[in-house]
């Protein structure tokens, strides 16, 4: 029979710890899905790929507004192959494709409907064998990826691309990029932007995790743990002009230095709020360098689109901090909540 890893019910936890970890239990004996329906294929899913949002979801955290219904299916981005096609589908059975964790397809942030979100609210996920998917849930794999780098597409590299390509400020080469991390985003937005013609300037808390930065594309390398006032070092990188944009990923705990890094008039993007710290008046610093703040919640179809022609353009290949097996899904959680690794934490679905 397939099998799934699904949330047991529970208060909620915090999600930064790994008690919610023993909310997941495997199920063995999952019914293999009816046939499609039309407009819809059925997915043998191959790997499945985490992010910090599942740390979340199976949490039951606040911080991520989709509760998990009892016994949901856990997991948001995912790649496999159809096994079988309902009427009208544009798929075919034998395509390789990854899994789009939001059915936002078209439309501003306003039409994006977060309770068609993957592995959260009463949307079972990825973390299962078998799944019958809308087919604008589905984006053709890069050729040249296997399943486990395909699945670490998804929410990752669409949203290092909505980022990117997608704000209030066109991108254009010769720009100056400042990265955070070497987490899914992070890794993905290096990747992207020089790929695209950007100056990427790196940080990270280690130098060992700075040399993966450098060779995915970036220019310049900052260790902030070395270096605790990283946006001086920036400034002085620039020549006093601040990077054109900021890609933040620590929220309260980078925010400030993030703003300070940025030229007049460029954008700071706030991507998630991993980093501790005490919050502070970021108001004069936005208004007096006129400096755009822009939130980045999800990704639509054509942003992990864009995201995965210029992955196949330049034959990219994803970070893996780690493969999984199936048994080891815990394992990967402890992982994903220790950020202890570099890239994405990917899972073999499936025994």
């Amino acid at each position: 029979m397939p099998s799934a890893w699904r949330i047991a019910p529970s208060p909620p936890m915090d999600w930064h710890s790994s008690e919610a970890i023993g909310n997941l239990y495997l199920s063995d004996n999952e019914a293999k899905p009816a046939a499609p329906g039309p407009r819809s294929a059925l997915v043998r899913i191959k790997a499945a790929a985490l992010n910090a949002r599942d740390a979340m979801v199976i949490a039951r955290s606040p911080a991520f507004p989709n509760v998990a219904k009892p016994h949901l299916i856990a997991g948001g981005d995912g790649a496999g192959v159809v096994e079988a096609v309902g009427p009208d589908s544009r798929w075919k059975i034998g395509d390789t494709v990854l899994l789009t964790t939001n059915l936002w397809v078209d439309g501003d942030v306003l039409v994006m409907d977060r309770s068609t979100s993957l592995g959260a609210g009463d949307q079972d996920g990825t973390l299962t064998e078998y799944a019958v998917l809308a087919d604008d849930r589905l984006v053709p794999a890069p050729t040249h990826l296997s399943s486990a780098e395909a699945a670490a597409l998804g929410l990752a590299a669409g949203t290092a691309s909505n980022a990117l390509f997608y704000g209030p400020q066109p991108f254009k080469k010769g720009m100056t990029v400042l990265t955070q991390g070497t987490g899914g985003v992070s890794c993905f937005a290096i990747q992207l932007a020089s790929a695209s013609g950007a100056t990427v300037i790196a940080t990270s808390s280690s130098d060992e995790k700075l040399e993966t930065a450098r060779k995915l594309g970036a220019t310049h390398l900052i260790n902030y743990t070395k270096t605790p006032d990283w946006a001086a070092e920036v400034l002085r990188i620039t020549q006093g002009k601040g990077v054109d944009h900021v890609l933040d990923l620590g929220g309260v705990g980078t925010v400030a230095q993030s703003i300070r890094s940025v030229r007049p008039g460029g954008l700071v993007s706030l991507i998630g709020f991993l980093a501790g710290g005490e919050p502070t008046n970021l108001i004069p610093a936005i208004v007096g360098g006129a400096k755009v703040v822009r939130g980045v919640m999800g990704s639509r179809r054509d942003m992990i689109e864009k995201a995965v022609q210029i992955i196949n353009d330049h034959q990219l290949h994803p970070v893996i901090s780690k493969l999984y097996q199936w048994q080891d899904v815990k394992a990967a959680f402890e992982a994903l909540v220790s950020k202890s690794g570099v890239g994405k934490i990917v899972i073999k679905v499936g025994d």
